[in-house]
């Protein structure tokens, strides 16, 4: 009887979903270029300003829109995205994968993780972007606003947890929970910053976007050290 692994193998080769991957890479890249061309042109300012003020009420621009509690709420979120609450989750996840002998792809989670942290001060610093100041900031932030780190580190941390633990089982249901789950916290992360009124809308999504290819590196990575024996293949 065909296991999941050899129907996938038959509907979708391994070399395929890795040229996905390598597309998705390109197509990540020219979305950051094209958004940090726009943000450097000044042509990105007056739309997201329009959306920043969209989310603020008419009356009083330091009371964003929707109930009160939604207010707390993104506070929240947007802690998911912070250093110590990722880095408490990266170690939770490196210690399960260490007891679970996964040891190879714990490299590439902290590769993940540091690269991530990296790239953020290299762009931010290259690019000085002024935090928006159209709204009033409903969280203290001391950083240039271009790109989000929040949403950069959040998409490639929470991605590649997502990929690495899909690489660890071949049951389609946890593989797409896994990266359901990274997808839609990464996604929240972004959307507070912008709620928030800390980053304009280019900023979240030129982070998704370094983040979302640097994730998709570490997990053609993976991809390799399965192929190649160093990191054996899913359970079943």
């Amino acid at each position: 009887m065909a296991t999941f692994r050899d129907r996938l193998d038959r509907w979708a080769p391994a070399e395929s979903r890795v040229l996905a991957a390598a597309l998705g890479i390109v197509a990540s890249l020219w979305l950051f270029v094209v958004l940090a061309s726009l943000v450097v042109s000044g042509h990105a300012q007056t739309l997201d300003e329009r959306i920043l003020l969209a989310l603020r009420r008419p009356g009083d621009l330091a009371l964003p829109i929707g109930p009160r509690w939604l207010h707390q709420v993104a506070v929240e979120v947007t802690a998911l995205g912070s250093v110590p609450v990722m880095t408490a989750i990266v170690l939770a996840v490196c210690g399960w994968m260490a007891l679970a002998r996964r040891r190879a792809l714990i490299g590439l989670v902290l590769a993940s993780s540091c690269g991530a942290g990296l790239l953020n001060t290299v762009l931010k610093s290259t690019f000085g972007r002024p935090r928006p100041s159209v709204v009033p900031q409903l969280a203290m932030v001391d950083s240039p606003s271009f790109p989000s780190g929040h949403a950069m580190i959040a998409a490639a941390v929470y991605l590649t947890l997502g990929a690495m633990l899909a690489r660890t089982t071949a049951r389609r249901a946890l593989r797409l929970y896994y990266l359901a789950v990274a997808l839609g916290v990464s996604g929240m992360v972004a959307f507070s910053r912008v709620y928030l009124g800390v980053h304009y809308p280019s900023d979240v999504l030129a982070g998704m976007a370094a983040g979302g290819l640097w994730a998709l590196v570490c997990d053609v990575a993976a991809w390799r050290l399965q192929r190649e024996g160093v990191e054996r293949p899913p359970a079943r």
